[in-house]
């Protein structure tokens, strides 16, 4: 009886009992990549700026760097591992230097940056990546008074991107216009009275959250600039806010009024006091929350640390469920997150790191793993997500329309028509359409097949080697391109030790790639067999 007294008292005092909650999410475990699977030697800026610092999409990495005169950032192969070259190629466009990168969420060779300088750049990378230093972007917005230190995609509609600087202002922008450079944004969103530390859209995109230097977080409507409801709480002092996905409720980050770090999760309807609130520890590092909507999982990293702490997020009280956190010796100055599509759902990934590590130079890849004993696929882990097409158009998000993203599914057998064909009636000789009918990572085998199929048919119409004008305007060579891929026999000898390791990298990716098909051969057989069984028996029906 006394050792039960220990376990549950009255209620009338306090009630304490041990929580064990049935989740298949317990015992996930971060698995840190090998040495020779980080990017080492990056020259990862030193800038104090409290954001990521890097950008991640299942094709390339970019991470911010330290360079003199002006501003620029790195942009690597995924594969591209090992020791990276001191000389490599930047985009280094900006006068002034580089406080945020963000992919486009709908092309993976599209890239947007704020600076210093004032401006934003959107920049259009080369299908086999940076082989030389980039200076002209593909657009350049000019409409803030003082630097850019925030920029953000929305999450459903093609060609809007959002940004924030240190004018007070939240400025919206469409891209798809025929001026370069646009100096009129959509709209200027003005209800912030100093610098915003973060923006977090909904799901659907038709609300925008915003943490401000004032402490304060606040819902907008984005496409009117509307301020819907705003915080006025003296116990939590913000600096990052995020949306989680469809739960109606925001996350935010900060620090307590006797300077703790806390955790803190609202009511988006209901901002006067928050539902939940944690104290984490007394450190000064900014955290970063992350939020994967498919598991309901929360990670909080902090800047400086060498921790993640991770936790399941319920609907219904006590809402915030601890669940463990991964240790390293390394502290993070910045973080980028890999998208769904983008993971090796065959070893149990369910959310990917990259891990800016200063005082190495380096970049590293952290998995966080469910551990299962079979290596198949895992539909339970694995819920429709997210994919990498639009909803809508920007013409059809200003004219008041919102919808939620185009979900896909991350099995390997699944169909993603996340392409453009190349008969679709565009000129094949279009770099952007031609790099955009390649396969993204994820697209089932058999769709790509049937791609590869109709090229080949197209082909045979066509003279197997067709020359391709340069679209990059500050070149005029020509490039040979041959079955889709580029011609070694018309390319000219590299000329100096980076073009030769730049020609060998393409050739790693190249045989990486075909060791990935081989290794899929069995599920491919598979795949065809059901095929035939699946036609048999419908012919059987007739």
């Amino acid at each position: 009886m006394q050792l039960a007294g220990l376990c549950v008292l009255s209620t009338d005092r306090m009630t304490w009992r041990p929580q064990y909650r049935s989740s298949k999410y317990r015992h996930v475990f971060g698995k840190p990549a090998t040495k020779e699977n980080c990017y080492d030697g990056v020259p990862i800026t030193r800038s104090v700026h409290d954001n990521h610092l890097c950008a991640i999409n299942p094709r390339f990495i970019a991470v911010i760097t330290e360079c003199a005169g002006g501003g620029a950032f790195l942009v690597l192969s995924i594969n591209h591992t090992g020791k990276v070259d001191p000389h490599h190629p930047k985009i280094s466009g900006h006068r002034g230097n580089v406080l945020d990168i963000k992919w486009n969420p709908f092309d993976d060779f599209c890239i947007a940056s704020c600076s210093e300088d004032t401006t934003v750049k959107i920049w259009d990378i080369p299908e086999h990546g940076v082989l030389k230093n980039i200076t002209v972007p593909w657009k350049e917005l000019q409409g803030h008074s003082r630097r850019v230190g925030l920029i953000e995609w929305h999450p459903t509609a093609n060609n809007i991107i959002f940004s924030t600087g240190y004018d007070y202002q939240v400025m919206v922008w469409k891209l798809d216009v025929a001026e370069q450079v646009i100096k009129n944004p959509l709209r200027s969103i003005s209800v912030h009275s100093d610098v915003v530390l973060s923006m977090s859209f909904n799901t659907d995109g038709s609300r925008l959250a915003t943490s401000c230097k004032d402490k304060k977080i606040r819902v907008i409507d984005p496409r009117t600039g509307t301020l819907l409801r705003e915080t006025n709480c003296k116990s939590h002092k913000a600096s990052k806010v995020l949306f989680l996905g469809n739960l109606k409720m925001l996350l935010s980050t900060g620090n307590s009024r006797w300077n703790h770090r806390q955790i803190a999760l609202w009511d988006q309807e209901d901002l006067s006091q928050p539902s939940y609130s944690e104290d984490l520890d007394g450190s000064s590092g900014v955290l970063f929350p992350f939020y994967d909507p498919d598991t309901h999982m929360l990670y909080i990293a902090g800047k400086g640390d060498g921790n993640i702490r991770y936790y399941e997020i319920s609907p219904e009280k006590p809402y915030v469920h601890y669940l463990t956190e991964y240790r390293s010796l390394l502290p993070q100055k910045g973080m980028g997150v890999m998208p769904k599509r983008g993971l090796d759902v065959c070893s149990c990934e369910i959310f990917r790191f990259y891990k800016l590590v200063t005082i190495k130079s380096l970049i590293e890849p952290l998995s966080m793993i469910v551990p299962r004993r079979s290596e198949s696929y895992q539909e339970d882990i694995y819920p429709m997500t997210a994919g990498n097409k639009p909803a809508m158009t920007a013409d059809e998000w200003i004219g008041g329309l919102d919808k939620g993203p185009v979900m896909m599914s991350l099995s390997p057998g699944s169909k993603l028509d996340s392409y453009v064909q190349l008969s679709s009636g565009k000129d094949p000789t279009d770099s952007k359409e031609t790099r955009h009918s390649r396969s993204r990572p994820g697209l089932s085998k058999v769709i790509q097949e049937r791609q590869d199929a109709k090229e080949g048919n197209i082909r045979k119409e066509t003279p197997s080697t067709l020359l391709l004008p340069s679209t990059d305007e500050r070149s005029s060579s020509t490039t040979f391109v041959s079955n889709g891929q580029l011609d070694s026999t018309h390319c000219s000898p590299p000329k100096t030790e980076n073009e030769l390791r730049q020609m060998f990298y393409k050739q790693q990716d190249e045989i990486r790639r075909l060791k990935e098909q081989l290794n899929q051969k069995d599920v491919r057989i598979k795949q065809l067999e059901l095929e035939i069984k699946n036609v048999r028996n419908s012919q059987a029906t007739l």
